[in-house]
């Protein structure tokens, strides 16, 4: 029986492979097309990010040029003269609301803008808010100023600790020097907080009078 079996065995491999054949002819061409698309997408992806680099490379030369210039006039001129994508132009308008002193209320409305814009990444329009209410100081009502870091200082918004920094100078704003005291102490043990922030507030907790809490870092550093 082995012969039959053998040969039926070879049959049927025979229509297997026949059968496969037929269906690469038939289909063969989805693979292939598979191949050329991915390859034509990694193609097109790379090129996108060459676009992409080189327009932040000549975005951010016309930003360095522009802020090169001589009066503030001259500067907001320049800036605003650039060819900008809707991303870059969210940034520049934040560019353009850095220089408060020339014109406060131009300032102001162009954070507003950014504040507004449902599009901007929420990393900008925290960081409007943020710089709104510095820029704002009394002129803005203190209850405002504290409900709009509030809202940016909630845990793990980007500028959770800066904005923590502005709450507690509102306290001393109110003359509540304990309380300002004990919020920027804690800030000194906050791992968000960068070294020049707790530098700073530890600085400004020494002006107050107050005993500032020795942060992990420099525990570390006496302990060796």
């Amino acid at each position: 029986m082995s012969n039959p079996d053998s040969f039926i065995q070879e049959v049927t491999e025979e229509v297997r492979r026949d059968r496969l054949f037929k269906l690469y002819k038939r289909f063969g061409w989805i693979g292939v097309g598979l191949i050329v698309i991915v390859v034509a997408g990694t193609a097109g992806n790379e090129w996108l990010k060459a676009r992409a680099r080189a327009s932040a490379e000549a975005f951010g030369d016309g930003v360095i040029e522009a802020l090169d210039m001589g009066s503030p006039e001259d500067r907001r001129s320049a800036l605003a003269a650039l060819a900008v994508s809707p991303e870059q132009a969210r940034l520049r308008d934040m560019i353009l609301a850095s220089d408060p002193a020339e014109n406060k209320a131009q300032t102001l409305a162009a954070l507003d803008t950014v504040i507004a814009d449902a599009a901007a990444p929420a990393v900008w329009r925290d960081l409007a808010v943020l710089r709104r209410v510095t820029v704002a100081g009394a002129d803005q009502p203190l209850a405002e100023r504290r409900a709009a870091l509030e809202g940016i200082a909630a845990a793990g918004r980007p500028y959770r600790a800066l904005a923590a920094e502005q709450l507690a100078y509102l306290l001393i704003e109110e003359g509540k020097t304990d309380q300002a005291i004990a919020a920027l102490n804690a800030l000194t043990q906050d791992q968000d907080a960068t070294g020049a922030l707790r530098a700073r507030v530890a600085q400004v907790v020494t002006a107050l009078g107050g005993k500032p809490e020795a942060t992990e870092e420099a525990a570390a550093a006496s302990d060796g």
